[in-house]
């Protein structure tokens, strides 16, 4: 009879949070727990669908212009089967693209990254909203922005991933590449503060 143990799925090891009473987490812990990790994973994350994006879509391009003058030369063995063949993966590369949006992720995780460094040195500057807040009411507006932030561009990326059209943002507020609005004018900050 085969080991019980070793028919369930293998243990994920998921990172832990510390436990904590309420109210406790400083805003450097907040800042080196929650917003150094968030950045590091975007940028990295930017990185990688930036490469991705380009190698496919140079692919795509230098295949595709390959095509046309390969056709042209006559009396070489093959020549069909292969430009049927280079054919075929600009069409699976072009289709991968469609499925997996590499181009958007790429710009959404950036625009993330670079939207959370802005709010950190707006709060660390006392900029923006922040130069008006006590301490305490600007600690607590700079986290439900990162939080904000990073839950928009969650939405965006599940969006993105499970639509062929995007919709573009409306007004004056930052939005994602979704269209999931941040509001951080002043009056929205005191309407949830107050």
């Amino acid at each position: 009879m085969p080991d019980q143990a070793s028919a369930l799925p293998p243990k994920v090891d998921y990172p832990s949070l510390p436990p904590r009473q309420f109210g406790t987490v400083s805003s450097a812990q907040y800042i080196e727990e929650r917003l150094n990790g968030a950045i590091k994973w975007y940028d990295k994350k930017a990185d990688e669908s930036k490469k991705l994006y380009l190698r496919m879509r140079a692919a795509t391009v230098i295949a595709g212009a390959l095509v046309p003058v390969l056709i042209n030369i006559n009396g070489v063995p093959y020549m069909n089967v292969l430009t049927t063949i280079i054919s075929l993966i600009v069409v699976l590369l072009v289709s991968l693209e469609s499925v997996y949006h590499y181009r958007e992720q790429w710009t959404n995780y950036r625009s993330t990254e670079q939207y959370l460094r802005n709010e950190y040195f707006l709060f660390t500057s006392k900029g923006g909203a922040y130069g008006s807040l006590a301490s305490k009411l600007a600690y607590r507006h700079f986290v439900e922005r990162v939080e904000e932030i990073i839950g928009a561009e969650n939405s965006s990326t599940l969006k993105i991933m499970t639509s062929l059209v995007e919709t573009k943002p409306e007004g004056g507020k930052w939005a994602t590449p979704s269209g999931v609005e941040v509001d951080d004018t002043p009056d929205a900050t005191n309407a949830k503060t107050n």
